[in-house]
């Protein structure tokens, strides 16, 4: 780097970095192989920008050095895998993916915690993809790039520019799965050479099967993994003794106990620029980092995120999707009487509601552990066009959404690189540029994935129609947590700033409540952000 720059890394390895006509790109880039590239006037100063994004994917933050050696300006890449915040201090610009705290006793002097954003972000964690919730520095959204001499902020990537491509959504069912299967290939060979080896989760379920079968043979890994939990819902390991067979691999297993939430879990989630949503469970966390540490393993893939970007289930917003996109014409289509049969409604019924329908609704239902906020919180950028896309396809965006919180630190992020390949640019630009009704053949959750990859997986997982479920795994952990959980929220700074109604939450946080309402995501991302307030104070009065 510039004498006038330097790069500060910490995490499981060294980052590469990479040169790209004037960019410096620090982490994992890869070449696209069938780049498409946006409808850009060559005139315009940013085109040399918007193509790059199209050229290369990753897991990446960009700078420009001008000649002096000083930072000009800010790129994140469009997955999101990566955070790039910026912020100046004592004269110096800095471009971050985390602020380590001894760090932030020197220049986040004037940072304070916004008390509204919270409050908004609680009630829909999905909103964590836009704003920090730290008034100082400031966050740029996955695909945006920032000026850095003119604080210009320039959308380069968005998922509104790839929704219902129209060369993608004229494709037959066939062309569509290889499409869709060469997609998912791509993201996994280029994160797969991204270490020299290599753990994978098999779940079980598609989305993890769908990884495995691309990574093997094609590469190696060294362990496959799979956690079960306690209950017939949690424990698939029949669907995993298939996918075994069929693949020729060995599959470790181990039981997935429910710790109790005590205080000491909630203070070692780490606590970052955001409240991570993948620090939810610490003792999992732990068990997967000791067993990828056991066989030198760099990296972990998994699944995730699967069930969004793929359209899990086919529900009657599909239909929606296909009345916007043909109307009338939709009514020729041969899967209409199915998935009104699979939904229990009539034909006239779906057609009625595709014509008064919107757009999706994505509100974050409450148990009325939080306060009433003041004001309406702003949706997320992503979201502003969100009426003309239907409400599956809107759904499809949060999911996006929703995946970049998997991406947050947690206690395996530290000892290992975790990859979500399902998450990656160009699984997410295949899915966004497809229709739902392609997603779903117009009837099934994920059939288009399960044509894609009929031919390397067993039949069993292919035709499988239940799926892994651990709520009753998340509400012990809950449940025997509660003589810690109930003191760390009615008694904690949330309660204290008026983000959590402190009566309600009292009445909720009992055996009996919890058996009767449930309502265990609520309480968990309460628990968290109460970590996070805890911790920042900590940091931002020292």
């Amino acid at each position: 780097m510039s004498s006038l720059t330097w790069l500060i890394t910490w995490g499981p390895r060294p980052p590469s970095i990479r040169q790209i006509g004037p960019w410096t790109l620090i982490g994992d880039i890869f070449d696209r192989r069938r780049p498409v590239f946006p409808a850009v006037d060559d005139q315009d100063r940013r085109a040399y920008d918007f193509k790059l994004l199209a050229r290369i994917w990753g897991r990446f933050v960009g700078v420009i050095l001008n000649p002096a050696g000083a930072v000009s300006a800010a790129l994140r890449d469009p997955s999101g895998a990566r955070e790039a915040v910026v912020w100046t201090a004592h004269g110096l610009t800095f471009v971050a993916s985390d602020v380590p705290d001894a760090l932030i006793r020197t220049v986040a002097a004037d940072w304070r915690i916004s008390v509204e954003r919270i409050s908004a972000a609680v009630r829909n964690p999905l909103a964590l993809g836009a704003e920090l919730l730290l008034d100082g520095p400031v966050a740029l959204l996955p695909g945006e790039m920032r000026d850095l001499v003119t604080d210009e902020t320039t959308t380069l990537w968005s998922p509104a520019a790839h929704i219902h491509r129209p060369d993608l959504i004229a494709l037959t069912p066939s062309e569509a799965a290889a499409h869709l299967r060469e997609a998912v290939d791509e993201a996994v060979d280029g994160l797969a050479s991204a270490a020299d080896v290599v753990a994978a989760e098999v779940s079980g379920g598609l989305d993890s099967s769908l990884v495995a079968a691309a990574l093997h043979p094609r590469r190696p890994v060294r362990l496959w993994l799979n956690a079960f939990g306690p209950g017939p819902g949690a424990d698939e390991r029949r669907f995993v003794d298939r996918l075994s067979e069929h693949l020729d691999i060995e599959v470790t297993t181990f039981a997935r106990h429910a710790s109790p939430l005590t205080r000491e879990e909630l203070e070692a989630a780490p606590q970052r620029l955001r409240p991570s949503l993948a620090a939810l469970d610490g003792a999992f966390d732990h068990e997967w980092a000791v067993r990828c540490a056991d066989v030198g393993a760099q990296a972990v893939f998994t699944g995730k995120g699967g069930d969004g970007m793929l359209v899990q289930p086919a529900t009657p917003e599909v239909f929606f999707d296909l009345w916007r996109l043909k109307g009338w014409r939709a009514l020729a289509s041969p899967d209409l009487v199915q998935l009104a049969r699979l939904n229990e409604r009539s034909v006239w019924t779906l057609l009625r509601d595709a014509r008064r329908r919107a757009q999706a609704d994505a509100a974050h239902p409450s148990l009325g552990l939080f306060a009433p906020l003041g004001a309406p919180s702003a949706p997320h950028p992503w979201l502003r066009d969100a009426a003309a896309w239907g409400p599956a396809k809107t759904v499809q965006v949060l999911s996006l959404l929703q995946g970049h919180g998997l991406h947050g630190p947690s206690r395996l992020t530290a000892a290992v690189d975790v990859f979500h390949p399902l998450l990656s640019q160009p699984v997410i630009e295949a899915c966004l540029g497809l229709s739902t009704p392609q997603l779903t053949l117009g009837r099934r959750d994920r059939a288009l994935a399960r044509l894609a990859f009929q031919e390397r997986l067993p039949p069993e997982i292919l035709n499988r129609r239940s799926k892994g479920e651990l709520t009753t795994f998340f509400g012990r952990m809950i449940a025997d947590g509660l003589e810690d959980l109930r003191p760390w929220l009615l008694d904690g700074r949330l309660a204290a700033l008026g983000v959590i109604d402190r009566a309600a939450t009292e009445a909720i946080l009992t055996r009996d409540a919890l058996i009767r309402h449930g309502g265990y995501p609520d309480i968990l991302v309460a628990a968290l952000f109460e970590g996070w307030v805890r911790a920042w104070d900590q940091r931002l009065q020292a």
